[in-house]
């Protein structure tokens, strides 16, 4: 008899074990000035733990999501990161913005705990970690250096004989993505007559539009977010400054809009490829349709980003961060925005931008 029960006892175990969940995070701006692709990432991320565990989870387990906060603040992402540390979260998927994935990512290297970012695109992120020997570090967008090519080419093949501005708003972001714009700019014979630098926040930019008028402008390339863009570009617009406005990855945002009004007609930014034409995106992008909210921005890149870590975890048949290793860099990753393979840096392999427009309101791949 207590054979038996030891037996059951034993069975129990081990089933439970089997059983037992896999505890991940997602981290983003749910609050502050870019709570709207916070958002986005929780609708992404979210939607990929339910299609993922309906369809058994991940080696049998299911995966538990927590969502937290950052703000993107990078104090606030660091205390995040520790208090997901102390939890033994398995995974983050995050953070949004570059200067909260980057100080968040020494917690998680020291803890152990693979992160890949959905939306950070400073060059910084990957590459510090690179060279320190990190092994944590991954992101499933594109690079700044990549986006500047990208906007510069525009620029010059644009305005290459006319005006041309560049501002930034001081973030790891914005100042990343504007000075390798300006790098692509240069290289290409074009320098430019304005480089001013705003603070995060600022709502009255008269004094700068009033300059780039004095200027006579015709081109702004804005290294930022979408609230300060679009205030500019519709003080701009109050001035009589017909200027074209240039930006980056931080405005496929029904706010900016929202903000801008008619004045953001015709604003161009660069930005992954629309993932919701991709085949493989097909039935996600119903699924939301049904929900009344077609993904919008990151969302599918945050989705994408949880199916890499499922696969991830299902080819190496292990959650412990040198198992995945090993397979994040040899495995290619079938997700909702197609084939995704790492370099030995922890960037994606493929090209990761192009140019999108604003148009009555709604934003569009050229």
């Amino acid at each position: 008899m207590r054979k038996f029960l030891a037996a059951l006892t034993m069975a129990l175990a081990a089933g439970g074990t089997a059983k037992a969940d896999i505890p991940i995070a997602l981290v983003g701006p749910l609050t502050g000035a870019n709570a709207a692709f916070g958002e986005q990432l929780k609708r992404g991320a979210e939607q990929a733990v339910a299609d993922i565990n309906a369809k058994g989870g991940v080696l049998g387990q299911k995966l538990v999501l927590t969502v937290a906060d950052d703000a993107c603040d990078p104090k606030q992402a660091v205390a995040v990161a520790n208090q997901l540390a102390s939890k033994d979260i398995a995974f983050v998927a995050g953070h949004f913005c570059s200067g909260s994935s980057i100080p968040a990512s020494a917690i998680y290297n020291e803890a152990g705990i693979l992160q890949i970012s959905p939306a950070s695109t400073a060059a910084a992120l990957t590459e510090d970690a690179f060279k320190k020997g990190w092994t944590n570090v991954y992101r499933a967008c594109g690079r700044d250096d990549q986006q500047g090519q990208v906007a510069g080419a525009y620029l010059v093949a644009r305005f290459k004989d006319k005006p041309v501005a560049i501002i930034d708003d001081k973030s790891a972001y914005g100042k990343g993505i504007a000075d390798e714009t300006r790098k692509a700019l240069n290289a290409a014979g074009v320098k430019e007559v304005i480089d001013e630098s705003i603070t995060a926040g600022d709502q009255d930019f008269t004094a700068l539009v009033s300059k780039l008028k004095q200027a006579k402008v015709e081109a702004i390339f804005f290294g930022g977010y979408q609230k300060e863009a679009a205030l500019i570009i519709r003080q701009a617009r109050e001035q009589g400054l017909t200027a074209q406005l240039v930006s980056d990855s931080a405005l496929p945002a029904l706010e900016f809009w929202q903000i801008a009004g008619p004045a953001g007609e015709g604003t161009l930014f660069t930005f992954a490829p629309d993932w919701r034409k991709r085949p493989a995106a097909k039935a996600v992008v119903e699924a939301f349709e049904k929900q009344g909210a077609p993904p919008e921005g990151f969302t599918l890149q945050a989705y994408a980003t949880i199916q890499i870590y499922a696969q991830a975890v299902e080819a190496a048949k292990s959650t412990k961060l040198a198992d995945l290793v090993k397979v994040l860099h040899a495995e290619t990753f079938d997700t909702v925005t197609g084939e995704i393979k790492f370099d030995q840096k922890g960037d994606i392999t493929r090209a990761g931008f192009v140019v999108w427009q604003w148009h009555e309101g709604k934003y569009a791949e050229l």
